[in-house]
């Protein structure tokens, strides 16, 4: 039987206090996006996980977190500002954005397309490991993270070393003008072999779109 809000929202030893010590000593610019009460409410009751766990407690608390100047978003409850919320990017709810990866819970993604997902069975071997789906790539990557190991990571690890290949002058104004539901179509893209003196362009384009677009890549590489 599915567990009651009540019994979700734990007050006793609620995981916030350390998900906010994790932000205070975060090494890049961190944006906590403020919570809807109601929709965080219908994402702990669709996912039933607990506040106790800082996911329950990021869901619960938070819309989301931008992670520097929003280059890197960790899904919550889901407001104004973002309306993905951990519900709807795992096809839960009134209105899922994507329908359901059995095997596969995501939780994160960035302005290049990458996203992040908990390993159920679909991606390894189904242990709850944080994977990513790399644009440069379009394989998933294990992290060796699970979820608490992946968040403090992004808030206190070095993002500038793992995306430093990828950035270009200026991406900090131009991605802090980006909706945190958009992300940056490349072209030729980011998997395609790098010529001398390749430009790549970029279009903003709804994230849905770009996991689709990089999912059929992955796809169509596969079966080449």
């Amino acid at each position: 039987m599915p567990k009651t809000l009540t019994e979700l929202i734990d007050s006793r030893e609620p995981a916030w206090p350390q998900v906010s010590a994790w932000i205070a000593q975060a090494k890049t610019p961190v944006q906590v996006l403020e919570a809807s009460p109601r929709r965080a409410a219908d994402v702990l009751l669709n996912l039933q996980v607990t506040t106790r766990s800082p996911m329950g407690a990021i869901a619960f608390q938070t819309g989301g977190l931008l992670i520097d100047h929003g280059w890197l978003r960790v899904l919550g409850g889901g407001c104004g500002r973002m309306e993905g919320d951990l519900a709807r990017w795992n096809g839960l709810g009134r209105a899922p954005l994507i329908e359901a990866v059995p095997g596969a819970l995501f939780i994160a993604h960035d302005v290049l397309g990458g996203f992040f997902a908990l390993d159920g069975g679909a991606l390894g071997e189904g242990k709850g490991i944080a994977h990513y789906l790399a644009p440069d790539t379009l394989e998933w990557e294990s992290t060796g993270k699970g979820y608490s190991e992946l968040i403090a990571w992004m808030l206190m690890g070095d993002l500038q070393r793992f995306y430093g290949d990828h950035r270009w002058e200026g991406w900090q104004e131009e991605v802090q003008a980006l909706s945190p539901d958009r992300g940056f179509s490349f072209y030729p893209p980011l998997f395609a072999k790098e010529e001398p003196g390749l430009v790549r362009s970029r279009k903003d384009v709804p994230m849905a779109e770009l996991l689709a677009l990089n999912l059929d890549f992955a796809a169509q590489l596969t079966a080449q």
